[in-house]
């Protein structure tokens, strides 16, 4: 009898959004590092759901989210914000980022209302 295949973890409602701008040479750049490194997780979260969001042609997405520094990462697993933030442009940081937020079981820090508001919305994206 064949023993079926262990199945990869699943995180519910795993979203990962970078928030960027057209006009931002730099967010040009990163898109490639960003699409990479969640490329990587899929193996460990199949359910991920990756948001490359422009926030001026999303702009009813973002709401009253104001963001004043590219690349702004934000990470939202199943009903909590688990972070919000801007982000050195790098791979390796983005990396560790995700890492550390994947690992950790708790919500992160409070946010302000506008910011949750958006992972609210964000969650019933439809990717």
């Amino acid at each position: 009898m064949k023993t079926p295949a262990a199945a990869a973890p699943t995180t519910p409602g795993l979203h990962v959004a970078c928030l960027c701008a057209a006009w931002c040479r730099l967010c040009d750049d990163y898109m490639t590092a960003f699409e990479r490194v969640t490329l990587a997780l899929r193996s460990q979260h199949p359910g991920l759901q990756t948001h490359w969001i422009d926030i001026e042609d999303e702009a009813e997405l973002l709401g009253e989210f104001d963001v004043e520094t590219f690349p702004t990462l934000v990470v939202v697993v199943g009903d909590e914000l688990r972070f919000a933030g801007p982000l050195a442009p790098q791979p390796e940081t983005l990396q560790r980022v995700l890492a550390t937020v994947l690992a950790t079981p708790q919500p992160g820090p409070p946010a302000p209302p506008e910011v949750l508001a958006f992972a609210r919305r964000l969650r019933l994206r439809v990717a």
